[in-house]
């Protein structure tokens, strides 16, 4: 009898213990978090697992994997819902998701940032051979818009669509990852493919070794346009021969992107972490150059949603002053 109830007292114990939310002090004990990335083709996975990996090696009890995902519209509802505690997602989404807009629509998530990490640029990459010189010219064409929940799609329908005026029925939109895209753009499926991604990006360098390809300029005016719907967006110029065949500058709308985590994870925890990415950035930026942007000044600068407290605390202590509006209430 004594030897049963002691069993019943071990299962509801061990319940209990996995019932609890992963979030708050809970999180110290349970030393595996993951973080919500991208699809292989693109940056996110790897400046995610380089993150992980300063984790792993420099903060005390924390065991950290990037996950492959749909990237930025499925990292924010990962990381609201927990599945996911932290993950790389676009500004444009960020700044939405938080205020329950656009498309989170009167369903703001519980995120907050942590740091910015680096701009992405919209590239819309077609065959030479097409010949097009002018956004407008994708009327009739196939195109690749993204993969469904990736920021790259999020950026095309407000950048096309609701910027420009250009709307999807006036085109063929596939929802495609930056691989699979590539792939179509090799054996003609599409005419054109879009990246939002930092450059350069492996996908893209890689069709180019094999196709002649060419990326499709904005004017001046059409940036404009853009970024005054849109004031998380800026113009940027890739400069000649980033690409093999790219013989001229191409200016392109951008957006930086935004290292978010749960808004209820414990402040100290937070902290820890963000001050292991920041003392260890040379890492990231041997895994990709635009890590170079992982800054604290460029946080308090470029960041559309509030900070974590942890995050905030760092900044503080680095004698960085912290807008009102990015302190979290």
């Amino acid at each position: 009898m004594k030897k049963t109830s002691a069993c019943i007292i071990i299962v509801i114990a061990v319940t209990l213990l996995f019932s609890v939310p992963f979030t708050g002090t809970c999180l110290a004990k349970n030393r595996f978090v993951s973080i919500g990335t991208g699809g292989t083709g693109g940056v996110y996975y790897p400046y995610g697992g380089g993150v992980a990996e300063i984790w792993n090696k420099y903060v005390d009890g924390v065991k950290a994997v990037a996950e492959v995902t749909g990237a930025s519209v499925e990292n924010t509802k990962l990381c609201h819902k927990g599945e996911t505690l932290f993950g790389a997602i676009m500004s444009d989404v960020a700044y939405q998701a938080y205020q329950g807009t656009g498309k989170f629509e009167g369903k703001p998530k519980k995120i907050l940032g942590m740091f910015v990490m680096y701009p992405n640029v919209f590239h819309m990459v077609a065959p030479k051979k097409l010949g097009m010189k002018d956004i407008g010219e994708i009327k009739g064409k196939k195109v690749s818009v993204g993969a469904p929940g990736s920021g790259t799609e999020f950026m095309s329908r407000l950048v096309l669509e609701q910027a420009l005026g250009l709307d999807y029925e006036q085109f063929n939109p596939f929802r495609l990852s930056f691989t699979e895209t590539a792939n179509a753009l090799k054996d003609n499926t599409v005419d054109v493919g879009i990246w939002a991604v930092a450059p350069p990006t492996s996908s893209i360098m890689d069709l180019a070794t094999t196709h002649d390809i060419m990326i499709l300029p904005f004017t001046e005016a059409q940036v404009r346009k853009i970024t005054e719907k849109f004031p998380f967006y800026s113009g940027y110029t890739l400069p000649a021969n980033l690409y093999k065949g790219q013989e001229t500058d191409v200016y392109t709308p951008s957006v930086w992107n935004t290292f978010i985590c749960n808004a209820e994870l414990d402040e100290e925890l937070v902290y820890k972490l963000t001050k292991a990415v920041f003392e260890h950035q040379a890492y990231l930026i041997s895994i990709h150059p635009f890590a170079k942007n992982t800054t604290p000044e460029n946080t308090v600068k470029h960041s559309v949603i509030p900070l974590h407290p942890g995050s905030v605390k760092y900044l503080k202590e680095k004698g960085l002053t912290v807008p009102e509006n990015l302190i979290a209430k």
